[in-house]
């Protein structure tokens, strides 16, 4: 019996990508990820189903390696929101992807691109996404190029900016851009023909326009929202004087989604996404049910997101994410100047409930210092272009590397061990925030030692590390300008922690 087809899924720590994985898996297929960083995907429920290839689009060597064997290979790389050169960027990874996808003899690419109507001008990012699909259509390995517009589903970009904009604005003052039409998609819907184009016949070598069963305007959309969350009717004002520019930086503060993003997706909505056809209904038929339509998906969506049950979310694929460079206690670390906070706390409570508060830290929760302090600090974040403490956690209890926590980036996730986050708010040089659990089975760490009998002896250590490698002398300004509140916010942070892990275990 010949072994099932191997599919390699590239972007499988972003959003479609990560959800695509398990699809696949379930229709029985091989698969094989490739990721630049495959901690990343350490901890996801698919992990041990799956071959993992590291390996970094830019590089051809790696892609081939990553790629030979493959029957079906998916494309789902996006630079956007990556800075200025993201369409260059865009371009150089679709054309090594294309040349070393025939080289390996390939039998099929598939692609997730955006709607892009012939006869308007259109913006950038679209204009770069239409471009990644025509490369792979010249690569001489039958491509299916799937045009899709506005997906609804939890954690998508483009719905988060939707719900948050229309659950924290009972009145809104809009560019014009909320007139434009759109069909939007069910994620659910999308996963399911990525999954039915392994079965395209060899011939097919074209583009598919994707939409649901709805057409609306984008003011249409919001009211809907609106009426399905149970909120009032919200009073929307259209201005033409609002640029892509100016909308990209309310959006980034009323939302979760950064400036860097915000401007290509805003910039995106002057142009409609109406499907033109649907002619991938002869090669994979609609559901005996129909598409799912604009209420149900948002309906599902919210579903997900009120049972915390969101598995990817966009900011898990955020091109914002942390620098490459290594963390300064790394063997491999350069040398120049290096800030560190470091504190230890003894804690009268197991590995176990110490870890629980750790993993758990952030989002709802908070950080256990100086409530007032994190939330300014994290508005001045938003109102400067970054992130600030909008997207929250993924999962309230459970952390995956690579996700986003408020400000920061899961970096390194050892499970009962070590918790070490990287800053992506606007700062003058690089920070990280360590939380790690030991055991000792000593007197208390801080503080003088006290008479305990052997069942309040403690045994685990909170070991807590802020580092900062500033950037020129903006740097240094800012980590003295900050020292005075270290204490407050840092050392208040590990005994609160602390406390909380013994509340784990109180009778």
């Amino acid at each position: 019996m010949d072994p099932a087809p191997l599919c390699l899924v590239t972007g499988a720590t972003g959003y479609i990508g990560g959800r695509l994985v398990p699809e696949l898996l379930g229709a029985g297929y091989r698969v094989r990820v490739m990721a630049r960083t495959p901690s990343k995907l350490q901890g996801r429920e698919w992990f041990e189903q799956v071959e993992v290839a590291e390996a970094d689009a830019s590089d051809p060597e790696a892609v081939r390696a990553a790629i030979t064997g493959v029957h079906i290979a998916y494309y789902l790389l996006h630079s956007i929101g990556s800075g200025k050169d993201f369409a260059a960027t865009e371009r150089h990874t679709a054309q090594i992807f294309a040349a070393e996808a025939k080289r390996a003899d390939v039998q099929r690419i598939v692609y997730l691109g955006g709607l892009d109507p012939q006869h308007e001008e259109l913006s950038e990012h679209l204009a770069s996404r239409a471009e990644v699909g025509r490369l792979l259509l010249a690569s001489g390995v039958p491509t299916a190029v799937l045009r899709a517009g506005l997906v609804i589903g939890s954690g998508s970009a483009s719905f988060e900016m939707l719900r948050y904009l229309t659950e924290r604005l009972p009145v809104m003052v809009t560019p014009r851009w909320v007139y434009t039409r759109t069909q939007p998609i069910a994620v659910r819907d999308v996963l399911r023909y990525l999954v039915g184009c392994t079965e395209l016949p060899p011939e097919v070598n074209r583009g598919f326009d994707l939409g649901g069963p709805d057409t609306f305007t984008y003011l249409d959309m919001m009211q809907r929202f609106a009426a399905i969350s149970g909120l009032r009717r919200r009073r929307i004002l259209p201005v033409p004087v609002l640029s892509p520019s100016l909308s990209s930086h309310w959006v980034n503060v009323v939302t979760p989604v950064p400036r860097g993003l915000a401007r290509p997706l805003v910039e995106s909505l002057k142009n409609t996404a109406v499907a033109e056809e649907h002619d991938i209904a002869a090669y994979i038929p609609d559901p005996p049910e129909g598409l799912t339509s604009y209420e149900r998906a948002v309906e599902l969506a919210l579903t997900k997101i009120q049972s915390m049950d969101v598995p990817t979310t966009w900011s898990s694929a955020s091109t914002r994410g942390a620098p490459s460079e290594p963390l300064p206690s790394d063997p491999d670390w350069a040398g120049g100047s290096l800030y560190v906070d470091q504190r230890e706390h003894q804690v009268s409570a197991t590995p176990a409930a110490l870890w629980s508060v750790i993993e758990g830290i952030g989002g709802k929760r908070g950080w256990y210092s100086f409530p007032l302090g994190w939330w300014v600090r994290g508005w001045i974040d938003r109102l400067t272009g970054g992130p600030g403490l909008a997207r929250g956690r993924r999962d309230p209890d459970r952390l995956l590397a690579g996700d986003s926590l408020d400000w920061w980036r899961v970096e390194t996730l050892v499970p009962g061990e070590l918790l070490r986050l990287r800053a992506e708010m606007r700062l003058p040089g690089l920070a990280w925030l360590e939380l790690r659990v030991g055991e000792n089975d000593a007197g208390p760490v801080d503080g003088p030692p006290r008479a305990v009998n052997e069942t309040e002896r403690p045994t685990t250590v909170l070991h807590q590390r802020a580092l900062f490698h500033p950037r020129g002398i903006a740097g240094h300004v800012y980590w003295w300008a900050v020292w005075p509140f270290h204490g407050l916010v840092f050392g208040s942070m590990h005994r609160n922690i602390a406390k909380a892990a013994e509340a784990v275990e109180s009778p």
